[in-house]
């Protein structure tokens, strides 16, 4: 049959906080398309600090972009389906299994909520991380409060990932890892809690069944099929987290360090045991696998912020552009704060901006200001993995490194030198939650092979004004910080 000889293969979608991505890959994990497209918020008026996007003016988005990637390559055997997407975010499931309001990472519908919370350390045990209104339980209980109209049509909530799968094959899970985000998952048991769901005041109906990543669903739904132009027989399988998919995809060791430089820079170790910091300064979530789990600190947004300064200093230019540039700057005009986290600080640093000798010199170019930006992403990377080192000690010589922030060659070199250690980074290190993502579907069918492509090391240099550098950037960060508290008061 003509078909037996079709190249096989796979649909990711990958629903980030910036926006939404369908890759096709091959089975090896080679990206052989991928389109994207913005994700589409709104600002939601009956918050302060929300905002919100429409489920099904997503599904359309994803849709085009599934038959637009697919219709640039011709002749592929479609033989499963995932999904993964940004942690924190969900979307609420009406009755009759409509999409009723997606609630991404970045709302905080919830916080003038977080005072219900009032043992904070007892939920911090429960579910590996400190109680803010960045998490779901939170947003779920700013819509019952505020708007009973929508909470009265819910019958229950799936992360954004696991949405799009119930959307692809009409079985509804909520996958472990993306369980982690929610305040309502015991981490260390693995299973929903009955005293989060008490103190949240959810009745247990309301959450949904709980899925393992890898596991199959069943085939796609025959309209979906018809529509992406696929077999029905393609099969649709739980992925996970954008983060933790990414690490699957740069396959690390256990007790390795992972940094995942997208719109925010978590820092992960793999463990093998529920770990928790008596200062309360890091998270613990559960891998995607059946026993691990990932303890993390995170740098903040900080990819976000690279990407929005080159649209102001380079609108047209490449990140090709960008790298020669910097590599023209010899002496440092200029330091950076923009708002990135440090974890054993209690509150974000608000106020961000650049600090260089006035008035303004003639060798001051847009160069620096980026330099600048790259020294505070490095910098605050540095701090985090301090904090992770002193939970848990990192005995190997290196770190991983993926995500698209690893573009820049620059940003490797800081980093192997401030932490002083070897940086690895896989080719495949700017898709590689897209990777996760078929490395999941390949063992889900029992395909053999995973291979995430070739391994660049950086190594660390001798850099004598580094130090100075840190101990620059880390007074400017202070002077940043000292304005936020002059504003409150």
């Amino acid at each position: 049959m003509e078909g037996s000889t079709m190249q096989e293969g796979y649909i990711i979608v990958d629903i980030g906080t910036g926006n939404v991505r369908v890759a096709v890959a091959a089975k090896s994990g080679e990206i052989l398309g991928v389109e994207r497209d913005n994700m589409p918020y709104q600002t939601d008026e009956h918050y302060p600090e929300s905002i919100f996007f429409d489920p099904e003016q997503l599904w359309r988005i994803i849709s085009n972009l599934a038959r637009t990637a697919l219709s640039k390559v011709p002749g592929i055997n479609i033989k499963a389906l995932t999904a993964t997407s940004q942690r924190e975010g969900i979307v609420l499931i009406g009755h009759k299994g409509e999409s009723l309001i997606g609630l991404p990472n970045i709302d905080h519908r919830g916080r003038e909520w977080e005072h219900l919370i009032t043992d904070k350390s007892y939920v911090y045990e429960l579910t590996g991380r400190y109680p803010t209104s960045l998490f779901s339980a939170l947003k779920l209980v700013g819509v019952r409060e505020r708007r009973p109209e929508l909470w009265e049509a819910c019958a229950t909530f799936l992360s954004i990932s696991d949405w799009a799968q119930f959307k692809l094959s009409g079985v509804a899970r909520y996958e472990h890892s993306q369980a982690s985000e929610t305040l309502l998952y015991d981490v260390a048991q693995k299973s929903w809690s009955p005293e989060l769901s008490s103190l949240f005041q959810l009745e247990a109906d309301f959450l949904p069944e709980l899925g393992a990543s890898g596991t199959i669903l069943g085939p796609v739904l025959p309209q979906i099929a018809q529509n992406f132009t696929i077999s029905p027989e393609a099969q649709v399988i739980i992925g996970g987290a954008d983060t933790q998919l990414a690490v699957k995809g740069t396959q690390p060791q256990l007790e390795d360090v992972v940094i995942v430089s997208g719109t925010t820079t978590p820092l992960i170790k793999l463990v093998n045991e529920y770990i928790t910091d008596h200062k309360e300064r890091s998270w613990t979530n559960r891998h995607i696998d059946e026993n691990s789990f990932v303890l993390e600190t995170n740098a903040g947004v900080t990819g976000l912020n690279y990407q929005r300064l080159k649209e102001i200093f380079y609108p047209h230019e490449s990140y090709e552009v960008i790298e020669q540039e910097l590599s023209q700057v010899k002496n440092v005009h200029c330091v950076a704060s923009l708002g990135s986290l440090v974890a054993d600080e209690k509150s974000p640093v608000t106020k961000g901006g650049f600090i260089f000798p006035a008035p303004v010199s003639h060798v001051l170019t847009r160069a620096h200001f980026v330099w600048a930006t790259l020294w505070d992403i490095a910098c605050s990377i540095k701090e985090n993995y301090g904090t992770l080192s002193a939970i848990s000690a990192n005995e190997r010589d290196y770190v991983w490194a993926c995500g698209g922030g690893f573009q820049s060659k620059l940003l490797r070199k800081f980093i192997a030198n401030l932490l002083n250690k070897k940086v690895y980074i896989r080719s495949s290190y700017q898709q590689s939650s897209v990777v996760g993502g078929v490395f999941i579907c390949n063992e889900a069918l029992g395909e053999t092979g995973n291979s995430a492509g070739s391994t660049t090391v950086v190594e660390p240099q001798e850099t004598g004004n580094y130090t100075a550098l840190y101990e620059e950037w880390k007074r400017n960060r202070q002077t940043f910080k000292q304005l936020c508290l002059e504003e409150v008061v």
